[in-house]
């Protein structure tokens, strides 16, 4: 390998280094912001996730009524449908932006149940396959507690989005752990 061949293997898995310990040590400070102050960074991420929805709503909004009105090949209950659902688009939006925070609220609830009914199947589906398992008690548990936290989920769902925000926190932190120490571990190329 020569010279020149050597520093750019050297600055890439330099690049690869300063990328993977940047990374992990972003992943640390957002995981502890969950872990330290988890009503307030989960209001503030969902905050900014209702705000990207209700604009989206309002582009949707205008992209409808535009192809109403510039469209040349729809008719007429074609246009007056795109011009009706432009509105109603453009009327949730402002709706959305103007209540982002019972916007986030909704949309709390909303996810917390639908993960809570996606569980719920998922654990009667286990209960259905139980006969072609190969093992019938660690599909009989898997069923048992994904039909539980599932029930738990769509009851409770504000104490179930807390739980997996807490989770996701701490998912943060121990991978970011991981991803600093691989960063410093990293052996030179060349």
């Amino acid at each position: 390998m020569s010279t020149q061949e050597a520093n750019v293997t050297n600055r890439a898995s330099d690049g690869m280094r300063i990328a993977f310990g940047v990374g992990g040590l972003i992943a640390v400070v957002l995981g502890l912001l969950v872990l330290f102050f988890p009503v307030k960074s989960g209001a503030v991420v969902l905050q900014i996730v209702a705000a990207i929805i209700a604009a989206y709503a309002l582009v949707m909004g205008v992209v409808y009524i535009g192809s109403a009105i510039f469209s040349r090949t729809l008719g007429g209950w074609a246009r007056t449908g795109h011009i009706l659902l432009g509105l109603l688009y453009i009327i949730g939006g402002i709706i959305m932006m103007v209540n982002l925070g019972a916007t986030a609220a909704v949309l709390t609830v909303f996810l917390t149940v639908i993960i809570g009914v996606l569980w719920l199947f998922e654990g009667i589906m286990a209960f259905t396959t139980v006969s072609q398992s190969n093992n019938k008690v660690w599909t009989v548990i898997y069923g048992i507690i994904s039909v539980i936290a599932g029930l738990v989920l769509m009851f409770s769902p504000l104490m179930g989005a807390i739980t997996l925000w807490i989770l996701l926190g701490i998912s943060m932190v121990v991978l970011g752990i991981v991803q600093v120490v691989r960063a410093f571990s990293m052996k030179s190329v060349a």
